[in-house]
C-alpha cells in the first residue's frame, strides 16, 4: 500500500503595508472574495470574476474563512468601520457639497450628450 504523507498548508492571504489582507500575490482583497461568497457565488464563480485569481487559493481561503469566521468577519467589520469614518471625514471637509453638485452637474451634461447621439 501506498504511504502518504500530509503536510500543513498554508493559507494564501498577504497583510500588505496598510493592514489590508490579499489573497496571494494578488490585488484582490480578502473581503472582496468573502462578500462574494456570502452573496452565494460559487468558488469558480469568483475565479471567473478575478481571473487573477488561483482556484485552489480561493478554496484554501473560504476554507480559512469558514474557520475562522468570526476573525475575519471582524476584521471585515473594523475595515467597514473605518470606510465609513474616511468617507465622513471626507464628506466633512469644506468644499465638499459644491465640488459635488459640480461633479454631478458634469455627469448629467455627458449623460445627455451620450443620449442625443
Amino acid at each position: 500500500m501506498m504511504q502518504m504523507t500530509f503536510e500543513p498548508q498554508t493559507v494564501p492571504l498577504q497583510m500588505d503595508e496598510h493592514g489590508t489582507i490579499r489573497v496571494g500575490r494578488t490585488r484582490v482583497r480578502l473581503d472582496t472574495v468573502v462578500y462574494a461568497f456570502n452573496q452565494g457565488h460559487t468558488i469558480e464563480e469568483i475565479v471567473s470574476h478575478f481571473p487573477v485569481l488561483n482556484l485552489a487559493d480561493v478554496y484554501a481561503v473560504i476554507t480559512y474563512y469558514l474557520n475562522k469566521k468570526a476573525v475575519v468577519d471582524e476584521y471585515i467589520k473594523q475595515g467597514e468601520e473605518e470606510a465609513d469614518e474616511l468617507q465622513y471625514e471626507f464628506e466633512s471637509q469644506p468644499g465638499y457639497q459644491v465640488f459635488r453638485e459640480r461633479f454631478l452637474a458634469r455627469k448629467e451634461r455627458h449623460a445627455r450628450i451620450r443620449a442625443s447621439k
